[in-house]
C-alpha cells in the first residue's frame, strides 16, 4: 500500500492522518534502543533524522541543457517530490564550465516524504544493487553521512529503456546527532545496511 501512496506523492496531497512506518519505528524503538544505549537522561537528546538530500550531478549537461532537464525528471519521480536545477557556482575553463550553467539536480525531503523514500531505499533499492554487501560506514565527522551510488537506475521507479544514460548520485542523511558513533546508531536502527565489522 506504501507504494502506491508514494508514487502518486508528487500530486496528490498525504492526508494529515498519515504517519509513515518509519516514523512510528522511531518513535516506538529507535527511541527507547537508543536512550538504553547511550544513557541519555532524557528522550529530547535522542538524534534525530532531520531530512534527505538527493543529489545528482551530469557531467554531459554542459553540452546539452535537456539532459540536466532529464535528470531532474528522473530525480522527481525518485524522490516523490519535484527536484530543483543546481547551477555551477563558478566557471571552470577546464569542464568548458561557466558560473550559472545547468549541471544537476537536487531534492530534500523532509517529514513524510523523508521517511517514505527511506524505506523505499531500504527495502526496495539497495536489495537491487548485484553483489550487494553493505554501504560503507565513514560518517563525516558532524553526525551527517552521505551514500553514493554509481547508478540511478536501480530504483525502480527508472526504467532502463526510456533513462538510457546512467548518472551517479549522492544521498546525505541530516541528523542532530552530536558525534558520528550517535548518528551511526540512529541509522543503523532505522535499517541502513552498515557493513558488518571483520574483527
Amino acid at each position: 500500500m506504501a507504494k502506491k501512496e508514494t508514487k502518486a506523492q508528487a500530486t496528490v496531497q498525504v492526508p494529515a492522518s498519515y504517519v509513515p512506518t518509519l516514523k512510528k519505528v522511531y518513535k516506538e524503538e529507535i527511541v527507547p534502543a537508543l536512550v538504553k544505549q547511550f544513557s541519555y537522561t532524557t528522550v529530547m537528546q535522542v538524534p534525530k533524522l532531520v531530512k534527505i538530500t538527493i543529489n545528482e550531478g551530469v557531467g554531459d549537461a554542459t553540452q546539452d541543457k535537456k539532459i540536466v532537464e532529464e535528470a531532474a525528471a528522473e530525480l522527481s519521480m525518485i524522490a516523490g517530490q519535484k527536484a530543483v536545477i543546481t547551477s555551477s557556482r563558478k566557471d571552470i575553463s577546464n569542464f568548458k564550465l561557466r558560473k550559472g550553467m545547468p549541471i544537476g539536480a537536487k531534492v530534500t525531503l523532509r517529514d513524510v516524504r523523508m521517511y517514505e523514500f527511506l524505506e523505499r531505499l531500504i527495502r526496495v533499492t539497495l536489495p537491487r544493487i548485484r553483489d550487494f554487501n553493505g554501504i560503507a560506514e565513514k560518517l563525516d565527522g558532524r553526525g551527517n553521512y552521505t551514500l553514493g551510488l554509481k547508478e540511478q537506475v536501480i530504483f525502480p521507479e527508472i526504467d532502463i529503456d526510456k533513462n538510457p544514460r546512467i548518472h551517479g548520485l549522492e544521498i546525505t542523511f541530516v541528523t542532530t546527532a552530536k558525534t558520528d558513533e550517535e548518528a551511526y546508531a540512529l541509522l543503523k536502527e532505522f535499517g541502513l545496511p552498515f557493513k558488518k565489522h571483520n574483527k
